[in-house]
């Protein structure tokens, strides 16, 4: 939300000014003058978003010591690949998860920076 609100003070005040002036109402204003100047903070979220939902481990972790009935071991991806390291000792399986979802996050990265790349361009 921060990285939105200081992206949104840097757009200048004459940029709203000037679509006011040509009668636009506020819903066009945010259309057509805040989003296209907030693009590039809009795909970097959406990749720290991507990113820090593979990493999810220490929230249900806890989660499943408190309340194991509620989330199981294969509720993450990490948590998945620890349990099979660590309580199933399977440390080659393990590994291999690790890769398969250590490229399939590059791969969604990769796709969102060409399609943001594009969105950038229009």
């Amino acid at each position: 939300m921060l990285i939105f609100y200081a992206s949104l003070r840097v757009i200048p005040g004459e940029l709203y000014e000037s679509a006011r002036i040509d009668g636009a109402s506020e819903f066009r204003i945010a259309w057509s003058v805040k989003i296209p100047m907030i693009r590039s903070t809009v795909i970097m979220t959406l990749l720290f978003s991507i990113i820090g939902s593979y990493q999810l481990f220490n929230e249900p972790n806890i989660l499943k010591t408190l309340v194991p009935e509620v989330i199981n071991s294969y509720y993450t991806p990490n948590m998945y690949t620890y349990n099979l390291a660590f309580t199933g000792q399977d440390i080659n399986y393990a590994a291999a998860v690790s890769l398969v979802v250590g490229s399939i996050t590059m791969l969604i990265v990769a796709a969102v920076k060409l399609f943001g790349s594009r969105w950038e361009e229009r």
